[in-house]
């Protein structure tokens, strides 16, 4: 966190927008004479920026590291060391793959599938719309050979 005059302060607890108020905050690193944090509260003394460097990055360091301790400790979830949290983790991103894997093989099944049966379909629609086709092609015939002997038998009744 930064409160705008080049002072850089180190959050606690991680929590930027709760902790805004440089009097909670421990100061890390400081570029001017001006004390903002717990410093002017204390009432520093004679303290060199040099030795106020070296004090505050020893706090600062050991903060650090308890802080890398229990992110490596909550990392963990319960595991005795890094190298089986890693085997775990491994497995079950493998675990997720393969499932996924399975999953994709099933939609392309699917998918595979409902573009058979489309065709299918699509093939029965078009046998059935030939055969209305052909049948009203033979009807069509049927009548004009009716409608020719039925011209031929008026031509006779004509003749008589």
């Amino acid at each position: 966190m930064s409160n705008g005059t080049l002072h850089h302060y180190f959050v606690p607890d991680g929590d930027y927008e709760e902790n805004d108020d440089p009097e909670r905050c421990q100061l890390l690193f400081r570029v001017s004479e001006q004390r903002r944090c717990g410093a002017a509260a204390a009432g520093g003394g004679g303290l060199s920026l040099r030795e106020e460097l070296t004090v505050l990055g020893g706090q600062g360091g050991g903060a650090g590291l308890e802080g890398i301790g229990k992110s490596i400790s909550y990392d963990l979830d319960g595991e005795e060391s890094y190298s089986s949290y890693l085997r775990r983790e491994s497995a079950q991103i493998s675990d997720a793959y393969s499932s996924s894997d399975r999953s994709l093989s099933e939609l392309e099944g699917k998918f595979r599938q409902g573009q058979e049966q489309g065709g299918r379909e699509e093939a029965r629609l078009g046998d059935s719309f030939l055969g209305l086709l052909l049948h009203a092609r033979a009807l069509l015939r049927e009548t004009r050979h009716i409608s020719s002997g039925l011209r031929d038998k008026h031509d006779l009744l004509a003749l008589t």
